[in-house]
């Protein structure tokens, strides 16, 4: 079977510059998440992709042969597109981590609330760091960041050609462990400030047994930990998306 028969060049070309892009937009933080309908998310992939198109077309392979070639050359560019998001989407989760830890120290990990980009019940400082994340993001315009990064893709990762799986597979390792020490170093002072609360009502139970150290720390921890969080947040917040446009861009510098 001659696909060149049922299948025109530049059906071919299109289909393999969507599947890239499209499964990228699957994963990207903001294009990607939970509450955006799958739907806009198509189309905005299907608008990137026809603009994209013939920029790309000289760097494009030519139709395959076989369609067992094609449905390799097509996964192939799946599995690139989906490793640019699960990257994006690894460097994000470094704030809901960041987030769990700080409901964690400061007493807030029972107040639930439905965060819409897990579509679960999550702590509100997690939900907080995450919505703030995509937020932040958008308004220093880091997404064209992303969108440029898909762009820079095709020349790190040429069409056609089988994906490094081994080097995807320890990039993916890698960036897990950045993104945890990236969670914790922003967490970092409000470990250091539940260490000390806490010691500090070990000792005054210690020393006035008599008193109802439970109804005096509960409020405290939360008062001292909303303060901490208010004076950190905008701190954390740029060491993130410094982090994030360094270790994205990174991955496309060849």
């Amino acid at each position: 079977m001659n696909l060149a028969q049922y299948l025109p060049t530049n059906i071919f070309a299109a289909m393999l510059v969507f599947a890239r892009i499209g499964s990228a937009m699957m994963l990207l933080p903001g294009f990607g998440e939970a509450y955006v309908p799958a739907r806009f998310r198509l189309l905005l992939a299907v608008i990137l992709s026809g603009l994209l198109l013939p920029i790309l077309i000289p760097i494009l392979p030519r139709l395959p042969s076989s369609p067992a070639q094609l449905v390799l050359v097509l996964g192939g560019e799946i599995v690139v597109g989906l490793f640019i998001g699960t990257m994006a989407r690894l460097f994000m989760s470094a704030l809901q981590t960041a987030g769990q830890i700080v409901s964690l120290q400061t007493g807030l990990s029972n107040a639930q609330l439905f965060n819409p980009a897990e579509g679960s019940q999550d702590a509100v400082p997690s939900a907080f760091y995450g919505a703030l994340g995509v937020l932040v993001i958008f308004l220093t315009n880091l997404h064209h960041m992303m969108l440029r990064g898909l762009v820079d893709s095709y020349t790190v990762f040429i069409p056609g050609r089988l994906p490094p799986i081994e080097d995807f597979t320890k990039a993916i390792t890698q960036t897990v462990g950045y993104s945890f020490r990236l969670a914790m170093e922003m967490a970092s002072p409000f470990i250091v400030l539940g260490t000390v609360f806490f010691i500090a009502l070990g000792l005054i139970s210690r020393m006035v047994p008599q008193l109802q150290i439970l109804f005096v720390s509960q409020p405290l921890q939360i008062l001292g930990g909303l303060l901490l969080m208010a004076i950190l947040v905008a701190t954390g917040m740029g060491w993130f998306l410094d982090v994030f446009s360094q270790q994205f861009q990174a991955i496309f510098s060849g």
